[in-house]
Order: structure tokens, then sequence, then C-alpha cells
């Protein structure tokens, strides 16, 4: 099994990376069906916070057992799996029951998510258990880990502060139905400041480790991201016509 991990690690991430660019590119012309951009014409349909839970749950699980079976027990490999387990555990026992009841995802978007979370999942795992010796206690003050870890937290600060403003809006009613303008902290500058604060967190774990895997990783949650926080902003200014006009989609003052 060892081998087939190792020799497949390459090929799976270079792939991987390589789709990034026409998935970026066809989400900017197509938006992903699911939450407010929810339609007809997906295929079947199913309970939003069972989809959430299922499709995240491989990274949860994945990254775990490599980490539990491969990995050299440093502090380092400690550090960085608790790093992803507290996004990815808080991501599957807790946030996909924040969401609102008698929503729907189709069946197709669970697919492709839970394809992409089990293959993410691998090579992040693989890249850290596999190079126990880089990953040693010296690496904890490399300027790389130190700087990554401060970004990460930042992101996933702003990440998770973002998520809640958003929720507190969710149960509230409105001509255009459960969806109202948030305002105030991030909000003031763009309309997705949760996404922004994923990217920063993906993006610090990327200079953490300093791997292929994680700037794999980097690259797909802006080709994901981006497109969605544009359609998202889009939606906002077509829905709301005194939505603030200073606003950008993603980056203050520039997108």
């Amino acid at each position: 099994m060892e081998q087939i991990l190792n020799k497949s690690f390459e090929m799976v991430a270079f792939g991987t990376l390589a789709i990034a660019v026409p998935v970026f590119l066809l989400l900017l012309f197509i938006k992903a069906p699911y939450g407010r951009h929810i339609r007809q014409g997906w295929g079947p349909l199913l309970d939003n916070r069972i989809g959430w839970f299922v499709m995240e749950s491989p990274a949860v699980l994945v990254f775990g057992a490599i980490m539990i079976f491969y990995a050299k027990w440093d502090t380092t490999a400690v550090l960085l799996l608790l790093m992803w387990q507290l996004h990815y555990c808080h991501r599957v026992f807790i946030y996909p029951w924040t969401l609102k009841k008698d929503k729907k995802m189709p069946w197709l978007i669970l697919v492709m998510a839970l394809v992409f979370n089990t293959t993410n999942a691998y090579l992040n795992a693989w890249s850290i258990a596999s190079q126990g010796d880089k990953y040693s206690d010296v690496w904890l003050s490399s300027p790389q880990f130190l700087t990554g870890v401060l970004v990460f937290f930042a992101g996933m600060a702003l990440n998770k502060v973002s998520d809640r403003q958003l929720a507190r809006l969710s149960s509230a009613k409105s001509e255009t139905g459960t969806y109202q303008v948030p305002y105030g902290a991030a909000y003031r500058w763009v309309s997705c400041p949760n996404y922004l604060g994923e990217i920063i967190q993906w993006t610090g774990w990327a200079i953490a480790t300093w791997s292929l895997a994680g700037w794999v990783f980097a690259v797909w949650t802006m080709a994901n991201l981006v497109p969605r926080a544009i359609a998202h902003h889009r939606w906002y200014r077509e829905t709301f016509k005194d939505y603030p006009a200073e606003r950008r989609a993603l980056i203050p003052y520039l997108l």
C-alpha cells in the first residue's frame, strides 16, 4: 500500500493541478448549483446538511488514517495534523448543522466534492507522512512554518467570524427570501470575506508545509472560490438595488 501511495503521488498531484485551470474558467461562466445558486437541471437532490457532512468526511478520515499509519510522530507532524483536523472536524461535525433546514443540493455536487476531498486529503497527508525527515522538530523554527501558521490562523479567524455573521442572518426573512445584506466587520469591504479567509487559510497551509500538495490545495481553493465570490457579488448587486457600491467581491478595492 505504501508503494502505491508513493508512486501515484506526483501523477495525482500534477493531474489535480492541471484540472484546476479549466475548472476555474468553467466556474466563471457556470455557477455551481448549490446554496443561493441552486437550480433545476442538475439531477436528484438531497438534504444540504447531510450532503455537507458526507462530502467533507473524507478530509477527516483519509487524512487521519494516513497520518496514523504512516507518519512519524514528530511535533511538526502532530501540529500539522491538528491544524488540518481543527478545520475539517468543524466542517464535518459542526458547520453542516448550522445550515438552514430544508435546503437542498444536487447529488452531483456531493460526488464531485467526495472525489476532491478524498484526493486532496491523500495528497496532503502523504506529503507529510512520506517526508518525515523534512518535518522534523527543526521545521518548527523555519520561517516557512512560522509564517504559514500565522497566515493559516488569520485566515481561519476571518472565515469563521464571517460565516457566523451569515448564520445570524440565515433565519431572517426579507422580500427576496431568506437572504439579507450582511454588514459589519470585513463585509464593509467585500461581499465574501468568508471565502477570502479560506483562501488565506490554505495559502498559509501551503507556506507552512512548503509542499507541492499544499500549493495544489491553495490553487484549487482559489479556482473554486474566486468564481464563487464573483457570482455571489453579482447576485447581491442584482438582488439588492441599494447594495453598497464600494464593496468588491473578494479583495478590498481590487476584485
